[in-house]
């Protein structure tokens, strides 16, 4: 009769402890899917970035501004060099109209992406009463392609001032207006070059973005 009891608890001990694994099991699973699932939603909002370098461009400033918009929007291409547009050429100061370049991107840009020019050249816009404004950079808002130049930046922090008039215009294409918070991306520069003031996203801003799927720390 004693070894039946110890028998039948011994039984009943690893019947339990069968259940509760099995019962830990699916919960792993269940944890897995959803995290799955989440991931699938966020890739499907992410949009990708395509880096159109024109002619002129050096490659290692195409580089360094893949390396930092990656960790903004990790769906980034560089893609090959490319002429102007003739249309886009503006005789009377020898310099290009931004917005014929950004039609001309835009044009060229397949759906899901969005094109960020890159040149050299001075380029330019009409603003106000002034035919033919000087600019760092230009956007659509909202829109598929915005174009960057380097010509106005400081020569000694350029990569760190084209990151950063990069990732303003490309906020302009997600649909963000001007900020008036001072250190933030999106502040407008009025003319001037204040990227030397701007550190990050303000909160609004970000949060503005990660719902479109950037990935901002």
């Amino acid at each position: 009769m004693r070894k039946f009891t110890i028998y039948l608890f011994s039984a009943l001990c690893l019947l339990l402890l069968n259940c509760s694994n099995d019962t830990k099991h699916k919960s792993v699973n269940h944890n897995r899917g959803n995290n799955k699932s989440s991931e699938q939603n966020i890739s499907k909002n992410q949009i990708i970035i395509d880096i159109v370098p024109f002619e002129g461009t050096p490659p290692e400033i195409i580089s360094s501004l893949f390396e930092a918009l990656k960790h903004f929007c990790p769906n980034v291409q560089a893609k090959s060099t490319i002429a102007f547009p003739l249309n886009a050429f503006y005789e009377p100061r020898h310099r290009y109209k931004a917005d014929s370049l950004i039609n001309f991107l835009s044009s060229i840009t397949p759906a899901s992406h969005v094109s960020i020019g890159i040149t050299v050249k001075d380029i330019s816009t009409s603003k106000g009463n002034i035919e033919d404004w000087g600019v760092m950079g230009l956007s659509f808002q909202p829109g598929n392609a915005c174009i960057v130049s380097t010509f106005r930046l400081n020569k000694q922090k350029l990569l760190d001032q084209l990151f950063k008039v990069s990732i303003h215009e490309l906020g302009h294409t997600q649909g963000l207006d001007h900020c008036e918070i001072k250190t933030c991306y999106m502040r407008d520069a009025e003319g001037k070059n204040t990227t030397d003031e701007e550190i990050e996203f303000c909160p609004k801003c970000k949060e503005f973005l990660v719902k479109k799927g950037w990935i901002i720390k």
